[in-house]
């Protein structure tokens, strides 16, 4: 199925930071390191004698901290681990806004994740649908089966490939022009484009190497990406100021829309601006652009 569009699925994910559960210190003030979204990991950043601490601090935190605009999702242990489905009732208990689904290689593993979703809702009282699935590629299969994954539950809003994983499968390192990973990085934004979901980059895990991160949230950008996951504040503003788009972008987006609506009313279809002959799509791409443009704080216009 293609997911239908809602503000919730929709909403400006340009950096998602990941952050452990179980340290109460580092996520009571998430929130004010201006990440549109937060990630609390049950998963790799627990150890394996403390993922019922780790819940505990999930829960009490997702109960009693006001996150605010921020929006709050969690990374639950695979559905190979015994651990998954007490972390789903935790998650749907506490109210958080989503899940992360790691390790994602099929339809099948969506599927059994809404079940147990739509389970917990209603043990809880919590509405059904509210908590959306995003989805964890981190291998091959994984990749391969993107599209299927991503069209699997209506309340999936995207996927995100994860690097770390994805290179140990493919025996390769992080190179500066990214070619390692462009493959997959392609094929997944396809699938998520063709669902119509949204679409994230993997962490960059060297914090001090900011030349080289830079050089891979650009090419983010440049193929497509909704945003980027992110492990350290400090990476947040870059991220936020490369996914904004320029003056010039709101500029031509919009002159494209000026034009058309003068357009509208003669029953024109095909024309051209600034030399470049445009129609609906360009249309359609120049309201998308002035809605990011506003949603990052950079066009207070009313077109």
């Amino acid at each position: 199925m293609i997911t239908r569009p809602t503000p919730q699925k929709i909403r400006l994910r340009r950096t998602m930071m990941f952050m452990n559960a179980q340290k109460p210190g580092l996520i009571k003030d998430a929130y004010i390191y201006g990440s549109d979204s937060i990630i609390l990991d049950l998963e790799d950043a627990v150890a394996e004698n403390q993922k019922d601490a780790a819940r505990f601090s999930l829960y009490q935190a997702l109960k009693n901290i006001d996150y605010g605009t921020t929006e709050v999702l969690v990374r639950i242990n695979g559905l190979d681990t015994p651990h998954w489905q007490e972390d789903i009732r935790c998650v749907v208990a506490g109210g958080a806004d989503g899940i992360r689904i790691a390790k994602c290689e099929s339809a099948a593993d969506v599927k059994l994740v809404e079940e147990h979703v739509e389970k917990a809702e209603k043990e809880f009282g919590i509405e059904v649908g509210r908590t959306l699935l995003m989805a964890a590629l981190e291998s091959p299969l994984g990749i391969l089966n993107a599209y299927e994954i991503v069209t699997a539950s209506d309340r999936m809003f995207g996927c995100a490939i994860s690097g770390g994983d994805f290179r140990k499968s493919m025996h390769v390192q992080i190179e500066k022009d990214g070619i390692e990973m462009l493959t997959a990085r392609g094929q997944m934004l396809l699938a998520a484009r063709a669902a119509g979901v949204q679409c994230f980059d993997t962490m960059f895990p060297n914090i001090d190497d900011m030349d080289t991160f830079k050089a891979e949230v650009i090419q983010n950008r440049k193929m497509g990406f909704d945003g980027k996951s992110v492990v350290n504040p400090k990476q947040i503003r870059f991220v936020h100021e490369t996914f904004a788009p320029t003056k010039k972008e709101i500029a031509y987006a919009e002159k494209l829309i000026r034009s058309f609506n003068d357009q509208a009313d003669s029953g024109v279809g095909v024309y051209t601006v600034d030399g470049k002959m445009v129609d609906i799509p360009f249309f359609e791409d120049a309201r998308r652009v002035l809605a990011l443009a506003k949603a990052t704080g950079v066009y207070h216009g009313d077109l």
